[in-house]
């Protein structure tokens, strides 16, 4: 499962990444802000993967 949610993360991330350039592109305030709330969703769940990894070991 830890897999998994480090993938999501990922993806969150990156599909923030290309919402935010994308509204930028276009002057749309709403897709940046969406894309930004997509990056910091993908930041909080790898954050909350590496800890759960860190007290793994």
């Amino acid at each position: 499962m830890g897999a998994e949610q480090k993938a999501q993360a990922k993806t969150d991330q990156a599909k923030g990444k290309v919402k935010e350039a994308a509204g930028r592109t276009v002057g749309n305030e709403r897709l940046v802000a969406e894309g930004r709330a997509d990056q910091t969703k993908g930041d909080a769940r790898e954050a909350k993967e590496k800890t759960k990894d860190a007290f793994k070991n």
